[in-house]
């Protein structure tokens, strides 16, 4: 049986923009996704710190170094500019992959730079 577990998190990510004019998604820069093992267009749940909404999306891989924590489409209605929020994707994994599974945590500092490295 398969059961679903975390397998990737940034931690309190300062949203950059938030773009409605866009088909829909999340980008998040390419530095981050590596990080993290998260890929793109998969995907993600993201959890807003400042007004508690949960929603999920698909990746789209932003700019390396810059920062990017974008919110598009209708995913922009669901935070501002300024918002820390947790990016999250899970994993489904067998009894065995479970014991020794270690997720990536991803902390990032106020400019969306990896802090634990």
């Amino acid at each position: 049986m398969l059961q679903e577990f975390l397998y990737a998190k940034i931690h309190r990510a300062t949203v950059t923009d938030a773009n409605l004019n866009y088909v829909g998604s999340i980008t998040i820069d390419k530095a981050l996704l590596k990080a993290s093992g998260i890929k793109e267009n998969q995907r993600v749940d993201i959890l807003n710190i400042n007004n508690g909404e949960r929603f999920n999306t698909y990746v789209i891989e932003g700019e390396e170094n810059s920062g990017c924590i974008c919110l598009n489409g209708a995913a922009a209605r669901k935070a501002e500019k300024g918002d820390l929020v947790i990016i999250v994707a899970y994993a489904l994994l067998d009894k065995e992959e479970q014991k020794t599974f270690v997720p990536k945590v991803v902390h990032v500092d106020k400019d969306n730079k990896i802090a634990n490295k």
